[in-house]
């Protein structure tokens, strides 16, 4: 797909905890549209972190895209699309 820019200056991160149905969904969405796009991406266990378990513990999975939240529950693909190709 010669005609999409590199989204590679974006980086994403999935907020998530073991055992959540969503989080697995979540994680195969954005691995395919970061790998298409080469942008680079994490994930955070909230459980790790009291303070993202106090923001975000009703929201799992939660994707933040360049540090502001973009989607939680469940990621829309098209829309994660558009996020990382927009400058």
């Amino acid at each position: 797909m010669g005609w999409l820019r590199s989204g590679s200056d974006h980086e994403v991160v999935l907020l998530s905890k073991p055992g959540c149905h969503l989080c697995d969904a979540a994680r195969a969405v954005i691995e395919a549209v970061c790998a298409e796009l080469e942008v680079p991406w994490s994930e955070r266990n909230i459980l790790d972190d009291d303070d993202l378990m106090q923001q975000y513990a009703e929201m799992i999975p939660v994707t933040l895209v360049d540090g502001k939240q973009h989607d939680y529950f469940r990621v829309d693909e098209r829309r994660l699309r558009r996020a990382l190709l927009a400058r």
